[in-house]
């Protein structure tokens, strides 16, 4: 009996050297087929190892590589066989499906993807795709917002797919996204906003702010508020980020109105053309405009003097511009400047800026203030 035990112990251990070897060299043969792009290698790997999965998927990749579709899908259908619950298979053999022209098929590999990972992202994401694709748009924008939801990442890609559906309509896409909350409305006017679309942008903002504004404003304008520097569309200045070494500040004891304004100390560094501060404000189109603002200068020395500017928001055209502010130091001026604006316009950017330098380097030292930023329409105030 014991000599049978032995004998047996032997046969299974023979077995299961012969089954690892087995199992490694089809593993080794995929890794060569995925460098190659070697059928052969691949098929061996198969036949080594019919039951591993990872052997029938490395085949499918090799054969998509090389345009053999039909052929990677069939290998794909043996390795969801051998490893249903695995979803990333499923996505696999549904993309493979799709690019032969078999788009239900497709789906129904994407609804197995869906079953095993209900609660990822990735699977929900790759279903509405297909079902957009095949012209199913409410079941489509369902499971991209699904997919939205579980993973806040695919909430750009979920915006710009239904401002691109709407055709760049705002109701529309905001009836396709299904927006619940204000993260993500300023998601969207963050989009809007990268898409130049101002006006939408700015409608999306209204929504967002207790204050509601119906022209051009220049917000915070006398820096009585605390100095919000953000890349918003609307509604507060922004900081240039390479301009982050000249140090800002709000002032109480210099001011020319309210109980504040803003102090800029500089100590030597601001490439002349460039912006320091900005913010962008909705216009009509084909309008006259008046900037007025006041100003105060300390020991300010430069080849290039700062001004506050007005270009397009969308292609930067420079439509109007302040005289230079005094060098030296100066008490407060009240300074004004007008602007029209395109026939295509929607916003306007108003900017602190240097006139360019006639030498290089050219710095900048010394400090000054701004107060009462304002913007009015002249033929308004006209009447």
């Amino acid at each position: 009996m014991r000599i049978v035990i032995s004998i047996l112990a032997i046969l299974v251990c023979l077995f299961l050297i012969q089954a690892t070897a087995r199992i490694g060299f089809s593993r080794l043969l995929s890794r060569y087929a995925l460098i190659a792009n070697s059928i052969p290698a691949a098929d061996e790997a198969v036949r080594l190892s019919p039951s591993d999965p990872d052997a029938h998927r490395t085949r499918a990749a090799v054969l998509n590589r090389l345009g053999m579709t039909s052929e990677a899908v069939a290998s794909l259908e043996s390795a969801t066989k051998l490893r249903y619950r695995d979803d990333y298979l499923w996505l696999e053999l549904g993309n493979a499906r799709e690019e032969i022209g078999d788009t239900a098929g497709a789906l129904v590999a994407f609804d197995q993807a869906v079953r095993w990972a209900p609660y990822y992202a990735h699977t929900h994401w790759q279903r509405g795709n297909l079902l957009l694709r095949m012209g199913r748009t409410a079941e489509a924008f369902a499971e991209l917002r699904t997919a939205a939801t579980a993973n806040r990442t695919y909430l750009p890609n979920l915006i710009d797919l239904a401002w691109g559906m709407s055709r760049e309509d705002l109701k529309t896409t905001e009836q396709l996204i299904q927006l619940n909350d204000d993260r993500e409305r300023l998601a969207l006017l963050h989009f809007l906003t990268q898409r130049k679309a101002f006006r939408a942008a700015f409608e999306v903002w209204n929504r967002l702010n207790p204050v509601k504004v119906d022209g051009p404003t220049v917000f915070n304008a006398g820096f009585e508020e605390p100095i919000l520097l953000n890349d918003a569309a609307f509604g507060g200045w922004t900081l240039s980020p390479e301009q982050t070494k000249n140090k800002l500040a709000i002032d109480v004891s210099e001011k020319s109105a309210g109980t504040r304004s803003l102090q800029i100390s500089f100590g030597g560094e601001w490439n002349p053309g460039t912006s320091l501060l900005s913010q962008t404000v909705i216009v009509e189109p084909g309008k006259t405009y008046r900037m007025l603002f006041s100003v105060m200068t300390r020991d300010l020395m430069t080849g290039g003097p700062p001004l506050l500017t007005v270009n397009d928001a969308v292609n930067n055209q420079l439509l109007g511009r302040s005289e230079n502010f005094p060098s030296g130091t100066s008490p407060w001026l009240k300074l004004k400047f007008e602007f029209t604006t395109l026939a295509t316009s929607e916003a306007a950017v108003i900017r602190l800026q240097r006139n360019n330098c006639d030498s290089s380097p050219c710095p900048i030292f010394g400090a000054l203030w701004l107060d009462e930023i304002s913007i009015e329409r002249k033929d308004a105030t006209a009447k």
